[in-house]
């Protein structure tokens, strides 16, 4: 049987009670963190944009966009969930990727549209991310060809997901991923954009589209994940993907060895544990940023080739800036959603101190996430010949084997909806999230009143 085959198979047959136990509180803390994320994002400008678009579409038929009192079409509200997940880049890591900002707007939108229970939606979103797995698994330094695996492994995941909620038959499910491989795509190059969130919402979209295509008969080819010239192919570095290993989907969860790294700090993750460690490091040794002569940070090729903002000036472009987290760590010890903005990246005590901080990419790569070195490491050097070392640092607060407790992912959750909700209606939203596995429906997860202000058509638009 063909791995795209094989893949439908798994999608027909899974269930609620094959996710093993362990694996039902990740995916819960995908969803929460998620739409907490969603909360944060979507005053974000991508999601005025996209909304402004979309706005002949609004309706009372519709579904409930970032779970908002907004309606519009299913795969609308997937797009502008996806985005707003996203815009921050403030949603969790995996897979070389970020998951679940396009998968839990996607099944959002369409478990609303079917009825779908709370272990409806579990079990979708872990087809689409033992999807991911498989595939991401079979090739590495995708960011160095110039993709965005977010959007280009997304899309396929999300069909996934989307094609479980609907029970579609292995064939129709197969033909969901190979109708979601031609939807592939997203550029590296647009890190540091606002089209950067718009790949996560397009691939939520776009998956969507892809299953509910399948469902209505449309087919694809058996082989396009694994064909000579198929998407695995085509997404690789050299051209040479495993094509030929046996699929593990179903036979092994990727997501217990795997797991999610939720963010603490807005930005790409891949500057995350180089901050991390130097502000605590900085603790003990307080050095003022005229002090400093040098700072290095080493990290893996795949890391440094996206953090290619040497000298930011928007707050998009911070985050994809080692200069700026090192500058934000020595100047101000944090890198929050207040500090990750235009007007603090092109202070002048920042610019006068990117200079300082140079990238030493390795080669070693760590095989849990290949685009992501064993360990990172910083080291400042003083302007008086003293060196401070950070050491090797493997996993932070938040890492996938070091998860944030539940009191912590609250205090996130209640950070990231301090602009669109009360304290009580924030603590609502939350403990529903947490419940997943009892609802019945979606609509048992509180509509966030106003986060979203309804578009009206223009005239010169309509």
């Amino acid at each position: 049987m063909t791995l795209t085959l094989d893949l439908g198979e798994f999608l027909q047959n899974i269930r609620f009670n094959h996710v093993p136990d362990e694996a039902i509180p990740l995916v819960i803390d995908a969803f929460t963190d998620t739409i907490g994320v969603i909360m944060a994002g979507a005053h974000e400008p991508i999601v005025s944009v996209l909304q402004k678009e979309l706005a002949s579409s609004t309706g009372r038929d519709g579904v409930r966009a970032c779970l908002s009192d907004v309606r519009v079409a299913p795969a609308q509200a997937a797009l502008i969930g996806g985005a707003a997940a996203h815009a921050l880049d403030y949603d969790d890591q995996a897979l070389t990727g970020h998951p679940s900002a396009v998968l839990v707007p996607a099944i959002l939108a369409e478990a609303e549209v079917l009825g779908s229970s709370g272990r409806d939606m579990i079990t979708a979103y872990m087809a689409g991310y033992e999807v991911w797995a498989e595939l991401v698994g079979r090739g590495r330094n995708y960011h160095a060809k110039g993709w965005h695996p977010t959007s280009v492994f997304g899309v396929i995941a999300t069909a996934a997901a989307i094609a479980v909620l609907h029970r579609l038959p292995a064939e129709q499910a197969a033909s969901a991923l190979a109708i979601a491989a031609s939807h592939a795509s997203g550029l590296s190059v647009n890190f540091g954009t606002m089209t950067k969130p718009y790949h996560a919402g397009m691939a939520a979209r776009d998956g969507l589209i892809s299953a509910r295509l399948a469902a209505r008969g449309a087919t694809g080819s058996s082989v396009a994940l694994e064909a000579p010239k198929g998407f695995l192919n085509a997404f690789s570095l050299d051209g040479n993907a495993d094509l030929d290993s046996p699929s593990l989907a179903g036979k092994e969860w990727r997501i217990l060895s795997h797991r999610l790294c939720i963010k603490r700090y807005p930005t790409c993750y891949f500057m995350h544990r180089s901050f991390d460690a130097l502000v605590s490091l900085l603790k003990d040794n307080p050095v003022r940023p005229e002090d400093v002569a040098d700072v290095e940070m080493r990290m893996s090729k795949g890391q440094a080739t996206v953090l290619v903002y040497t000298h930011p000036v928007s707050g998009l472009e911070a985050k994809f800036s080692g200069q700026f987290a090192m500058a934000a760590a020595v100047i101000l010890g944090r890198m929050g959603v207040n500090e990750v903005t235009t007007e603090v990246a092109t202070r002048q005590d920042f610019q006068d101190f990117y200079g300082k901080v140079r990238i030493t990419a390795i080669e070693a790569y760590d095989t849990r996430d290949p685009a992501h070195s064993p360990s990172d490491r910083v080291k400042v050097t003083l302007k008086d010949g003293r060196v401070l070392d950070t050491g090797e640092v493997v996993q932070i607060k938040g890492h996938a084997f070091d998860p944030l407790t539940h009191d912590e992912l609250w205090a996130k959750f209640r950070e990231c909806t301090e602009r669109t909700h009360s304290l009580e209606d924030a603590r609502s939203l939350f403990d529903s999230t947490r419940r997943l596995v009892e609802i019945t429906t979606t609509h048992d997860l509180p509509t966030a009143v106003g986060v979203l202000t309804p578009v009206r058509l223009s005239a010169a638009n309509a």
